[in-house]
């Protein structure tokens, strides 16, 4: 119905309310227009990689000196986004989203990126989803008699459409698939953006995986290009961007500077942040991470980044937003609960001492405790962006110092970043981008830590602590000892995961983004 526009996904009665014409008209419109420089973007990723193989490290720009010296400011925050204490975040599932809305956190970020299994139904569902939320009309029965409601004053909602690297291959323009970051973001915007003006909030999103000023650029254009083809003041869209690469660390006054009459914070998005940084150096044999679970946010690379990027928010008037805390609380063993809540309790009070404004939980019940934490710290007071940690001095070396004091790479270490690929695989194979593992709250990012880190040990010929290297045989024996934990290959789509997996580990060149493999074997 709309020139040049194929939609090869189903389309039920349900799904129409979404796909209507016009909204895909507008997504059309934003894909043409912008494509061309989201490809050419990816190709400047592609060659900064290259320089890194090549043994180059990043460092501060140059050419940008003036941004970071200069006095400026983002655009005020809107007066329903000022206090972000307790963010929580999860996949636009029905039933999840009402949960976590009604969870007593002050922001929930509905996730089409790592949470997501993009599986047709979920994407398209999630927009259905997402627009009865905003107009309060959301429930879900559960099978049991159970009526899942919002109550009267939910979370502020965000929204996280996916990466620039990624397409949503059920919609085509032009013969080509649409990019899933515009897929996401115009249809959600051409739905709920007047709506949400109406209600006293505004259109509110997360941007995921940039890696440049310029990507962080292309998003501004996209905004101006948007509002003004809906009627909307420019400004009216809010953007906290996560600074998830290393690449970003580098960059994040010059982000903030872009997306100046847009932006509204920083998020410090551990998990892919660690992903990153084993990325970028995957051929480097001195730059290797220890096991996952020895690479805490007390590390000093980690604090170096998160305090840099609270100096860099409050010193531009932007919230700075601490990173997840995905322990999923045990009904079973209060025992371990209470070390796990511990840590988290240490974890949220380090953040708010180093002058964080809000933080993230992945579970409904991690949410008092995290509140009380910034209760107690912030009083009265929203946010404490008056603290500019002036006494913050970050340098290219500190956030490059990957060594970890007594971090060691061992077997169990190896055989969980095995097992938690194998399960996140299979769930997400299954459509659940959110899956419950050993407790934590799995997603993509912390995925790609597992699978990379596996291909970078093996790659580097890393050995574990006991002296035995991590090649392609000792990794194959403890798969198939793993699988077999889980089940085996036929339990679920374990097969599938195992396959993914060894291509992942086992290939000669490193891939991207999981999601390049695992997408095509979806639905």
């Amino acid at each position: 119905m709309v020139p040049g526009v194929q939609v090869i996904g189903p389309v039920p009665a349900d799904y129409a309310e979404v796909l209507i014409p016009e909204a895909l008209a507008f997504v059309a419109g934003l894909h043409r227009r912008f494509n061309e420089r989201r490809l050419s973007l990816l190709e400047d990723r592609a060659r900064r990689q290259a320089a890194f193989d090549a043994g180059e490290l990043p460092d501060f720009r140059s050419d940008t000196v003036g941004v970071r010296s200069g006095d400026w400011q983002v655009a005020a925050t809107p007066a329903d986004l000022q206090k972000r204490w307790v963010e929580i975040t999860g996949p636009v599932e029905r039933k999840m989203m009402i949960n976590a809305l009604n969870s007593g956190a002050s922001v929930f970020m509905a996730d089409f990126e790592d949470a997501l299994s993009p599986t047709w139904d979920n994407v398209v569902l999630g927009q259905a989803n997402l627009s009865d939320a905003v107009r309060r009309r959301i429930e879900f029965t559960n099978p049991d008699g159970r009526v899942y409601r919002l109550i009267d004053h939910p979370a502020v909602l965000l929204v996280r459409p996916r990466g620039w690297h990624l397409t949503e291959r059920h919609v085509l323009v032009d013969g080509e698939p649409i990019s899933a970051s515009l897929f996401d973001f115009g249809l959600y915007l051409y739905h709920n953006g007047h709506e949400l003006l109406r209600r006293g909030s505004g259109p509110y999103f997360y941007l995921p995986k940039l890696e440049s000023h310029l990507e962080a650029r292309l998003w501004n254009d996209v905004f101006n290009a948007a509002q003004d083809g809906l009627g909307m003041a420019r400004g009216t869209i809010r953007a906290t961007v996560l600074i998830e690469t290393i690449l970003a660390a580098f960059e994040m006054d010059e982000i903030l500077y872009e997306l100046r009459d847009h932006a509204s914070g920083l998020n410090a998005g551990r998990w892919d942040y660690m992903f990153s940084c084993i990325k970028k150096f995957r051929t480097r044999a001195d730059f290797i991470l220890p096991d996952r679970a020895q690479v805490t946010m007390s590390v000093p690379f980690m604090r170096a980044y998160c305090q840099l990027l609270v100096k860099t928010c409050h010193r531009r008037g932007a919230h700075a937003v601490g990173g997840m805390a995905a322990y999923i609380p045990s009904r079973r063993d209060p025992e371990v609960n209470e070390r796990a809540l511990a840590a988290v309790r240490a974890d949220k009070e380090r953040e708010a001492g180093d002058g964080f404004d809000g933080t993230w939980v992945a579970h409904p019940d991690l949410v008092p405790t995290a509140w009380a934490i910034f209760e107690g710290r912030l009083g009265e007071r929203d946010h404490q962006k008056e603290r500019l940690r002036e006494d913050v001095q970050v340098t290219a070396a500190q956030l490059l110092e990957f060594r970890v004091e007594g971090g060691a790479i061992t077997e169990a270490g190896l055989r969980n970043n095995i097992s938690v690929a194998l399960q996140y695989l299979n769930a997400w194979l299954l459509g659940n981008g959110a899956a419950a593992i050993y407790n934590l709250m799995e997603d993509t990012a912390t995925a790609e830590i597992s699978r990379s880190q596996i291909w970078q040990w093996r790659h580097t010929g890393t050995a574990l602590a006991d002296g035995r290297p991590v090649d392609a045989s000792l990794y194959q024996r403890l798969r198939d000892e793993e699988l077999a934990k889980l089940g085996g290959e036929l339990s679920g789509r374990l097969g599938d995961a195992a396959a993914l997996v060894d291509e992942l580990v086992l290939s000669d060149h490193f891939i991207e983004f999981l999601t390049y493999l695992a997408y095509p074997a979806l639905d």
